[in-house]
């Protein structure tokens, strides 16, 4: 396994008061795949809201990615199905667990996690997402019940509408990063959704979201019933083993300046994040140009490239890659040295989300922000979130 989500802990935590997974009473099966993984205690937002979860309350997350609410929703849902086998078979795309995320690489991440927690039971784990194999789906659905069904919203509504996919005995709902599902404009098929699964009352829900501001609130209060609500605030996560600087550079300096760090401390395993589709595909033409072997993730480009380019990625046979915020969130690889915000992000919380992608389990990590004139207004809500000033000088020579 090359990344899970129970590794990425704050280290600052582990200081002995966190909740062991011994203590949760979960099934062996579930206790042997966490060994294998080699980890005996909770993240915090794992002790926060498994002792809750796993007594079928709903609950409202509020975490980033990184923070481990993967296992969380994941070990709920396979502690309910040991304990609790169906009282009778469902018919074929009948599912009993439903997850639903906002991208596709976030949805084949969660289905790689859930694999490996459930190495040791029958679980039946299918994962339906665009730009895949479409017959192959297909086929998952007509070969019989699903135990856990990850989905993204599109491509699900399209097997429901077909009759292919049946959520009305879902036991468990699951919807993750709630407020990208309403930046990318997905709540309308999640509402879709949502309706084809028993009532809330009938169900368990858990409602994950980085960020609860009013609409996310709203969605919560409409999907969930009387939650236990569980925040694990961005200052929580692991930023203290993340080495932050910003360089003030002129917008027409930036190319530049990253060629010239490339090659000069020529970094290993390295992420790029660039606000647009476009930036993504220039820079990486650029960086290629100069004879930087790199690549980039991006939304319009073919799914199946951008698998191919997140397992190089992953097993290092290419060390730098240039993304946009929405596919980087499923980048989850370990080693990353250098994250660089090649563009300041317009919504703070984002900046939390890409230097979260380095200094995980305990390693350091750099991440540099370029600073140019048209990232200043960016700059102060930044420095809200990390709750101090930000100082900018000039770009490292060496």
């Amino acid at each position: 396994m090359t990344s899970d989500p129970l590794a990425e802990r704050d280290p600052a935590l582990d200081d002995g008061e966190a909740v062991e997974f011994s203590e949760l009473a979960l099934p062996e099966p579930i206790m042997e795949a966490i060994g294998d993984l080699g980890f005996e205690r909770c993240t915090p937002i794992q002790g926060e809201v498994l002792p809750y979860s796993l007594s079928d309350y709903d609950v409202t997350g509020q975490a980033q990615t990184g923070t481990g609410k993967t296992a969380a929703f994941l070990i709920t849902i396979l502690a309910r199905q040991i304990e609790f086998p169906a009282e009778r078979p469902l018919l074929p795309g009948g599912a009993r667990a439903l997850v639903l995320a906002p991208t596709r690489e976030l949805a084949l991440q969660i289905e790689a996690d859930a694999r490996d927690l459930a190495k040791y039971t029958s679980t039946r784990i299918v994962c339906l997402v665009g730009g895949i194999d479409y017959q192959k789906q297909k086929n998952l659905l007509r070969d019989g019940p699903i135990d856990i069904l990850v989905a993204t919203p599109g491509r699900l509504l399209d097997f429901c509408g077909q009759r292919l996919a049946n959520l009305g005995r879902v036991e468990v709902l699951v919807i993750d990063e709630a407020d990208r599902m309403l930046d990318m404009g997905f709540i309308p098929d999640v509402r879709r959704i949502v309706y084809q699964t028993p009532r809330k009352r009938s169900r368990q829900t858990l409602f994950f979201s980085a960020t609860f501001n009013d609409d996310v609130m709203n969605l919560a209060g409409q999907w969930t019933l009387d939650p236990e609500h569980v925040a694990i605030r961005p200052e929580s996560l692991a930023v203290d083993t993340v080495d932050q600087r910003f360089w003030t550079v002129s917008r027409d300096a930036k190319r530049r300046t990253l060629l010239d760090f490339v090659r000069r401390n020529k970094p290993d395993h390295t992420l790029v994040f660039v606000n647009r589709r476009d930036a993504a595909r220039g820079l990486t033409g650029y960086l290629q140009r100069h004879d930087v072997k790199c690549e980039s993730l991006a939304g319009d480009i073919p799914q199946r490239k951008r698998l191919a380019t997140m397992r190089r990625f992953k097993n290092g046979d290419t060390n730098l890659v240039v993304a946009t915020d929405v596919a980087g969130r499923g980048i989850h690889v370990e080693g990353i040295s250098h994250v660089i915000n090649y563009d300041l992000p317009e919504d703070p919380e984002d900046y939390v989300h890409r230097i979260g992608r380095t200094g995980r389990a305990g390693a350091s990590g750099i991440a540099i922000s370029f600073v140019s004139e048209d990232d200043a207004f960016d700059l102060p809500p930044i420095e809200e979130l990390l709750g101090h000033g930000i100082k900018c000088t000039l770009p490292e020579v060496e």
